[in-house]
C-alpha cells in the first residue's frame, strides 16, 4: 500500500475510533445521576477532546487529499466498550462505571500506539499530531484511573 493511502486510512481510523469516545462519553455524561455532577464535567470536556481531535484528523486527511470517514469504528473493541458503560449505568455504580471508562481509554491508548508504530510510515507532520493527541489521551486515562481507585 502507499505510504499516503496507508497514512490516510490510518489516520481515518483513528477519527472513527475518536467518534467512538465522543459518542462514548456524551452518553455517559447523560446517564450519570445529580450528585456525579464532577464526572459528568470530566466526560463533557473528554467528549470535547475527541471532538477536537475527529477535527484536527479530519483537516490532515483533507489535506492528503482523501475522503474523511465521519462513521464510528461499529464494531472496534472502543465500541464494544462503550456499549459495555451502557449496563453498568443501571446499577449507578461510579466504580463500574469509571473501570469501564477506563477500559476505552486502554482501547483508544492501543489504537494511537498502533497508529504510530514505525511500520505505517507516517510522515513527521502527522506523527507530531498523533503524538500530542496520544499524550492528552494518556493524560485522561490517568485521570479515570486516579478516580476510579479513590472510589470505595
Amino acid at each position: 500500500m502507499e505510504t499516503t493511502e496507508q497514512s490516510m486510512e490510518v489516520l481515518n481510523d483513528l477519527i472513527e475510533i475518536n467518534n467512538d469516545r465522543v459518542a462514548g462519553f456524551a452518553h455517559a455524561a447523560q446517564e450519570l445521576k445529580e450528585n456525579d455532577g464532577d464526572l459528568r464535567v470530566l466526560f463533557l470536556q473528554l467528549r470535547e477532546e475527541s471532538r477536537e481531535n475527529v477535527y484536527e484528523l479530519g483537516i490532515a486527511v483533507s489535506k492528503g487529499g482523501a475522503a474523511v470517514e465521519m462513521g464510528m469504528s461499529g464494531n472496534g473493541a472502543l465500541h464494544r466498550m462503550w456499549l459495555d458503560v451502557k449496563s453498568v449505568f443501571s446499577g449507578h455504580d461510579r466504580r463500574g462505571i469509571l473501570t469501564e471508562c477506563e477500559r476505552g481509554e486502554d482501547a483508544i491508548k492501543k489504537a494511537y500506539e498502533s497508529a504510530l508504530s514505525p511500520d505505517n510510515e507516517l510522515s513527521p507532520q502527522f506523527t507530531e499530531m498523533l503524538i500530542r493527541q496520544q499524550q492528552d489521551i494518556i493524560a485522561s486515562h490517568n485521570q479515570i484511573k486516579a478516580l476510579r481507585d479513590t472510589e470505595a
